[in-house]
């Protein structure tokens, strides 16, 4: 065992920082190791898994694609299942997207080279959709925001909100420093809110998440009550999934949230492995006020978007029954990972969404995708995590209202 300040390293561990493995591993070692020591970790933990973003050439630019490119010239590889965020555009579609060529010929090189290091073209924001991406307990090293508030949140893992090159560096050594919310201490709630407003909708939750993020600095604990509790009992099991991911991404979009705890409904708090705070809860008897703050007045449309997070396959669905024997008269995007689609098309989904005039839009979304490029200038959206992003990183305008508003103005092709 090797002491460098207060962290310990095995000597395998050692050796991987001494380069015995080539200077890509010793690269991602050196930062795993730095993180570790400026948060005052002790040791070092082995990870099941690895989310990376960092992915749309909007975001990183020449600059991260060099960076990328260095790395794996270096011979470093993942050594644990690595997931790759969205990127800013559907690699198989993006003509008929309208994004422009030289973007489109940068964002495929990224793609390659994250493809070289060996990290899963999984393109998405929501893998746990595809598969059991984690358990209680499990240790990750994740780093897409929402994801991140799903996987400590709903699944009970544990991952602090990695950089998009420090989940990659976990990846290639297959650890990461056990500090924040991988230790049981930090992840004990602090804030305490008592909501009794109704949330029928994934908009409603993300209108929720919105206000509790903007409120909170630290881990909140939410109790349901009156209509609150009585529209999650309404819901079903993957209509409630729907409402807090989109209560996570909110959170996170409109603050720091990277954790959160739902009385009887969140992994830990359903386990018993955490508990209420002491004092006085804050009330949030109306979403009024967070709807008024994530939409905007604009009435013209470019686009309606839904599918941020990554649409789950029950959403697809809802789509496609509410507008059955309608067509829209804007586009619409339905943003989904691509394995969501797939299965879409396999059950004969997405041809009644295209048969709507619905477009099934994989590897990225409206937060990465180069809109202005494209012309586009006005979203109407269900996503409140959109909604708190468009304005400030794309300079578009932004209608926020619930997945039948919105619907509804595709139809329209405006703002009602």
């Amino acid at each position: 065992m090797v002491l460098l300040g207060t962290l310990q390293l095995t000597d395998e561990e050692r050796a991987l920082l001494a380069g015995d493995e080539g200077p890509g591993v010793r690269r991602a070692m050196e930062m795993v190791v730095a993180l570790a020591r400026i948060y005052r970790a002790e040791r070092l933990l082995p990870i099941g898994s690895a989310q990376v973003a960092g992915v749309s050439y909007a975001n990183i630019g020449d600059a991260g694609l060099d960076f990328l490119r260095a790395w794996a010239d270096e011979g470093a590889r993942v050594r644990v299942p690595a997931l790759l965020n969205p990127a800013g555009m559907d690699r198989q579609a993006w003509q008929e997207m309208g994004v422009p060529a030289d973007f489109a010929a940068k964002q495929s090189a990224i793609v390659a080279a994250y493809a070289r290091l060996g990290v899963r073209l999984t393109c998405t924001c929501a893998p746990y959709l595809l598969e059991e991406s984690a358990r209680l307990g499990d240790h990750l090293a994740w780093s897409e925001s929402s994801a991140v508030a799903y996987a400590n949140s709903v699944l009970g893992a544990r991952t602090n909100r990695e950089g998009g090159p420090g989940a990659l560096a976990a990846a290639i050594v297959g650890r990461t420093g056990d500090f924040g919310l991988h230790r049981s201490g930090e992840r004990q709630p602090r804030d305490r809110f008592r909501v009794s407003a109704p949330l029928e909708t994934a908009a409603d939750w993300g209108a929720l998440g919105a206000e509790v993020g903007r409120r909170t600095q630290g881990v909140p604990w939410i109790e349901l009550e009156g209509p609150a509790q009585a529209s999650a009992d309404s819901l079903t099991e993957a209509q409630l999934r729907d409402g807090l991911r989109a209560l996570g991404a909110a959170g996170a979009a409109s603050g720091s949230l990277a954790l959160f705890h739902v009385a009887g409904l969140t992994a830990e708090a359903r386990a018993g492995l955490v508990a209420p705070p002491a004092g006085e809860p804050q009330v949030i008897a109306s979403l009024r006020e967070s709807y008024e703050r994530l939409d905007g007045d604009t009435v013209p449309l470019d686009l309606v978007a839904s599918g941020c997070p990554h649409a789950s396959l029950e959403q697809l669905e809802a789509v496609a029954r509410y507008l059955d024997g309608r067509r829209v008269a804007v586009p619409l995007w339905l943003t989904v990972g691509r394995g969501v689609a797939e299965q879409a098309r396999d059950c004969g989904l997405a041809g009644r969404l295209e048969a709507v005039g619905a477009r099934l839009v994989s590897d990225t979304c409206v937060v990465v995708a180069p809109l202005r490029e494209m012309g586009i200038t006005a979203v109407a959206t269900d996503s409140a995590k959109s909604a708190c992003y468009l304005p400030g990183h794309q300079g578009v305008a932004v209608r926020f209202g619930s997945l039948e508003r919105c619907l509804d103005a595709a139809v329209r092709g405006r703002w009602a």
